[in-house]
């Protein structure tokens, strides 16, 4: 590369790409969304606490046990009802957050029936799910009173390496159509990337995301033998390039050979024992701040609501925590792309399509809080520094 190549100016040059209003549009639409989470985990709490007060779940619990139903069956029973009526209370700011304001930035063009039908299909796996995963902690709660908070994490830790298992094979396809990436250029070239890193070239999909989402993006699911790497059509609606494709495919096979899902698992895991033993410490003050009559302690499911409220702030407060690990692993990913398949220019033009809904250059301390990824303007100048000093 010449010494004439700039790094700084050519980073500037991409963002220049997009007009002052378009950056300013992503700016609103980012900044507009670290609010969401504050105005989501008020709305979980107003959520748990009306469950709280109506008494429902504490006379369900007792109802069910008048039937000499098993605890077990009992503590199911509990989480579906709980899970589907916060869904129920929840639901207008669902429709507003993730599907009006996203409608209103032109970054889906989905219909709310279409919307509404998918949200109510993932609710219901949701409830079945969830109320398996509340039930078998109620288990452990029971009979291990004094550390269930440790094994609860290991109990987590199965449950998200199961579903990264089971997600792209029996959940995922109920949402979206996977096809192998078709036969041409754009295959071709993946197929002999795939390759290049011993990766297994049959892994490559192309998913109609533009169903749900305008949103240019790809990404790796599953673990093992059930992991792929999937492209949205929206990315070659929007006219993606082979450099594009090199740069953007080459970053999720980063995720899918350095197993990262693996090892953040691992991290959450460890991040759950926390929370767990937190939640085990402040239940019985958290019950009676909230008024929750009627329930026996921690280990009674007519207190779930409780636990939710705090485990919610537990995770508002964790979020900048939880975006510094998936911000390692995506500046990792990145670094993977370039490293082997050296596409800097590729990745940045891949990057400002990407910045509609994520605003490029905000200041540390925002990127720090609120991004699970690095900021497209700091990724965009990593890219051009590779490309000074690793020419083609």
């Amino acid at each position: 590369m010449s010494h004439s190549f700039d790094p700084a100016a050519a980073t500037a040059a991409y963002l220049a790409q997009l007009p002052p209003e378009a950056h300013l549009k992503a700016q609103h639409y980012t900044q507009g969304g670290h609010w969401l989470l504050l105005w989501g985990f008020l709305v979980s709490v107003a959520a748990s606490w009306i469950i709280i007060r109506s008494g429902i779940l504490t006379r369900l619990q007792a109802g069910v046990e008048r039937g000499k139903a098993r605890p077990f069956l009992a503590s199911l029973m509990v989480a579906a009802v709980f899970v589907g009526l916060s869904w129920a209370l929840e639901l207008p700011w669902s429709v507003y957050a993730d599907w009006w304001r996203p409608k209103q930035y032109g970054l889906t063009s989905q219909a709310f029936g279409g919307w509404f039908g998918e949200n109510l299909l993932s609710t219901a796996i949701s409830v079945v799910l969830t109320a398996l995963f509340l039930a078998l902690l109620y288990l452990l709660i029971r009979r291990a009173r004094r550390i269930w908070w440790l094994w609860a994490g290991g109990l987590t830790a199965v449950f998200v390496v199961f579903g990264m298992l089971l997600s792209p094979i029996y959940i995922e396809p109920l949402f979206n159509k996977y096809t192998p990436a078709p036969p041409g250029a754009v295959r071709d070239e993946v197929v002999a990337m795939a390759r290049s890193v011993n990766i297994p070239s049959d892994k490559i999909f192309v998913y109609n995301g533009s169903k749900q989402s305008n949103a240019y993006t790809a990404n790796v699911s599953g673990l093992g033998g059930s992991a792929r790497v999937a492209m949205s059509d929206v990315m070659f609606a929007k006219g993606a390039d082979i450099a594009e494709v090199r740069g953007v495919v080459g970053h999720e096979m980063g995720h899918y050979a350095h197993q990262h899902n693996l090892w953040i698992t691992g991290a959450f895991s460890l991040l759950a024992v926390i929370a767990f033993l937190i939640v085990d410490r402040v239940f019985p003050w958290f019950a009676r701040a909230l008024g929750a009559k009627g329930v026996t302690g921690i280990a009674d499911p007519a207190g779930l609501p409780v636990l939710a409220v705090i485990m919610a702030v537990l995770n508002l407060l964790g979020t900048p925590l939880v975006n510094a690990l998936v911000r390692t692993a995506e500046s990792d990913a990145d670094r993977y792309s370039l490293t082997h398949f050296n596409e800097p220019d590729g990745l940045s033009k891949a990057l400002v399509k990407t910045i509609e809904y994520r605003a490029a250059t905000p200041g540390k301390l925002e990127e720090a809080l609120f991004y699970d990824h690095p900021a497209v303007g700091v990724r965009i100048r990593r890219a051009m520094d590779w490309k000074a000093t690793h020419p083609k």
